[in-house]
């Protein structure tokens, strides 16, 4: 039963079953054709005999008698019927056999004319004889029947034929049917044994290792196609799980270095008695490190938040007006670093977007500019060109790298050369999110120690 279960089994089985199906109607079309045949060819005879036997009558003496040949009393004209095995009979007005020639003119007549018109009838098979076909052809004289031409021929010869026929459809379309159904399960094993191949390997993949591939050859095939679709979805799951695995230890990382300070902190605090400002600089730090603590667990959400698709609260935003009000926001932080924050925004920019996604979009940016300019300004602008929002934030700091640059919107990456800075990495892959939630994209443009140039592109409507 389970063999029979199988896709190949089942595609074997229907096959079998439609191709007998279609033999069955075949083989009835034909033989049912033939068997028509036949007959009509039986009666065409028949009625041909009959009407040549009437046209050779002549009236001798009283009675009904066939032309015989003029060099003997045979009937030679008519042996070309009696060689093809009809008997040709002549009845008087009171059903008597005037003449009878043919296989059945020595036995008693089949049936007893009764009609005044032309007909057939069929003599159902007994054990004396096999089935007969009769054609009755009444003589006429003024309108009166003066005698009857019958006409026999025994129909044994087409039902042995048609016997013949039938045996050999049933035997045949058995025999093909069967014959197909193996043919169909060995072509279904072959064609489906990438499918095994695809089952046995989705067998051997664990999250442990998910390097397993099919690598079967393109032969352009819907089973080709499909081979070649589960080994890229393994290879986005297995690129997919490596993000995670990564993201895991990097997210395990960036937790315990701030609770192992506070830790730290905690075990010297704990340790003898301390002046009071010693405590207060302790208090201080684990509050550092407890806001460091909280500011990666709320990026870490808003990363998760929007792995399958951040969902936005879209609204009528002026741009502008929001981007001078972060920019004013963050301009004492600049000054501090004694850096100049220019905005450059026009009177008014309206789109549509979530306010406080864009809010943090820009504190991210403008926040990695003053944390990595030493010196010089930071410029926040804006323009509306080709139906899109675009926001620069452009700084004059340490730039980044060429090398490093594919890779600044990766979560957890960061430039060797700002480690120091105390940044989890996180910034930019939730500035990126952002952008993309909103259909637009973002770039960069950098120089070491030349600055740098994050462009924003939002599409207005």
């Amino acid at each position: 039963m389970k063999q029979i279960k199988t896709l190949r089994a089942r595609f074997a089985l229907w096959q079998t079953a439609l191709i007998l199906a279609f033999l069955a109607a075949f083989g009835g079309f034909v033989f049912f054709t033939l068997s028509r045949s036949l007959h009509t060819a039986v009666d065409d005879a028949l009625l041909l005999s009959a009407e040549q036997v009437l046209a050779s009558l002549r009236e001798e003496d009283g009675s009904l008698q066939m032309i015989a040949a003029a060099n003997g009393p045979e009937l030679v004209e008519f042996n070309v019927f009696t060689q093809r095995g009809i008997t040709l009979i002549v009845l008087s007005q009171n059903g008597d056999v005037l003449q009878a020639i043919g296989p059945f003119s020595l036995d008693p007549l089949p049936v007893i004319p009764s009609l005044s018109k032309s007909g057939f009838q069929t003599i159902p098979e007994t054990n004396e004889i096999d089935r007969i076909r009769v054609y009755t052809l009444p003589v006429l004289d003024g309108g009166q029947v003066v005698g009857w031409v019958l006409t026999m021929q025994s129909l044994s010869n087409a039902e042995e034929s048609l016997d013949r026929l039938r045996t050999t459809l049933i035997i045949g379309s058995g025999l093909l049917s069967l014959l197909a159904g193996f043919a169909g399960y060995f072509l279904a094993r072959r064609a489906l044994a990438p499918i095994d191949e695809i089952t046995n390997t989705a067998r051997r993949i664990s999250t442990v290792d998910l390097s397993a591939r099919l690598n079967l050859p393109d032969t352009g095939d819907e089973v080709s196609r499909l081979a070649s679709t589960f080994d890229e979805m393994l290879a986005r799951i297995e690129s997919g799980f490596a993000r995670e695995h990564q993201f895991t230890a990097d997210a395990s990382h960036e937790l315990r270095t701030p609770l192992t300070a506070m830790q730290i902190i905690l075990s010297l605090v704990r340790e003898g008695e301390h002046p009071a400002l010693e405590y207060r600089q302790a208090l201080e730090d684990i509050a550092e490190e407890a806001n460091r603590l909280q500011e990666l667990v709320e990026n870490l959400l808003q990363l998760a938040h929007g792995e399958g698709g951040l969902e936005l609260h879209r609204e009528e935003i002026d741009l502008a007006l929001l981007l001078v009000d972060v920019g004013e926001s963050l301009r004492p932080i600049a000054e501090n670093k004694h850096l100049t924050l220019t905005c450059n925004v026009p009177p008014s920019l309206v789109i549509s977007g979530d306010t406080d996604q864009l809010i943090r979009l820009i504190v991210n940016l403008l926040d990695n500019a003053i944390k990595y300019t030493d010196r010089g300004s930071i410029t926040l602008s804006a323009q509306e060109m080709d139906g899109y929002a675009i926001i620069e934030v452009a700084d004059t700091g340490i730039g980044i790298p060429p090398d490093h640059l594919p890779h600044i919107f990766e979560r957890f990456y960061r430039v060797e050369s700002a480690r120091s800075s105390g940044g989890a990495g996180l910034g930019l892959s939730i500035a990126r999110q952002i952008v993309q939630a909103h259909g637009g994209r973002i770039e960069v443009q950098s120089e070491t120690d030349e600055g740098t140039i994050f462009t924003v592109y939002i599409p207005i409507g």
